[in-house]
């Protein structure tokens, strides 16, 4: 069954959840339904959605408490099946940013932004993984930008990580490991290499970033040499087949 609120408008749907827009006590929102399998036993499909609800608004509560950007949490909603957040106005995706302002170009403004993103992803990201939380699925579809615009119009590297919003927290954890951490990182560079394939540099720049802002270095070091042999497994999965 699809709870449908009274004037939401669905805007995207995914293989687990449906996106609408709505209100809810007077503030524009965005409900995350997740809808039943029907494949599943009607008992085991209603326990393992109220499970990923719970851990999905738990990641965004912890993430927001680690210093990262995320919807405000407005409510959990097991009968609908639904959590109400934020509806982020005015934002534009990263990858949407990343194709229209850097991709192609080779000046110094787009070197500029391509700085000042990947400084705030990188960040946002070792925030995430210091405090033992992994998103699951790291891509630039992933990364909100409020106001990409006036972004866009900078002459100077500047900080932009209050501008930078993670969403989609529907595979976190958040007690996680070092390798768990490493996978997420191999996860985001897989990703830029499909996705932005003609800016190579990206990866490079958010890993910097990452090391940079992760401020336990012991723990970082693990998660590096974690990372290192996730990504020589998944070359040696890429030569065999």
């Amino acid at each position: 069954m699809v709870y449908k609120l009274p004037e939401s408008e669905l805007i995207a749907q995914g293989a687990e959840a449906r996106l609408y827009k709505g209100t809810y006590l007077g503030k524009t929102v965005l409900i995350k339904e997740r809808f039943e399998k029907k494949y599943r036993h009607p008992d085991l499909d209603t326990r393992l959605t109220k499970e990923r609800i719970k851990a999905e608004a738990r990641a965004i509560v912890r993430a927001k408490t680690a210093g990262v950007g995320t919807p405000a949490l407005y409510l959990v909603d097991f009968n609908r099946r639904s959590i109400f957040m934020q509806f982020i106005e005015n934002a534009t995706m990263l990858k949407t940013f990343i194709e229209q302002y850097i991709t192609g170009k080779d000046d110094d403004t787009a070197k500029i932004l391509m700085n000042n993103v990947t400084s705030a992803l990188g960040q946002a990201v070792a925030k995430l993984h210091s405090k033992n939380i992994v998103h699951g699925d790291l891509t630039t579809s992933n990364i909100l930008l409020k106001d990409a615009e006036s972004l866009a119009n900078a002459k100077a590297e500047t900080d932009v990580s209050e501008q930078l919003v993670v969403i989609d927290f529907g595979l976190a954890r958040v007690e996680s490991t070092s390798e768990d951490a490493a996978v997420d990182l191999y996860v985001l560079e897989r990703s830029l290499s499909s996705a932005h394939a003609q800016v190579p540099e990206l990866f490079g720049l958010i890993y910097k970033s990452y090391q940079k802002f992760f401020k336990n270095k012991s723990h970082l070091k693990e998660v590096i040499s974690k990372y290192e042999d996730v990504k020589a497994r998944g070359r040696k999965r890429t030569m065999v087949g």
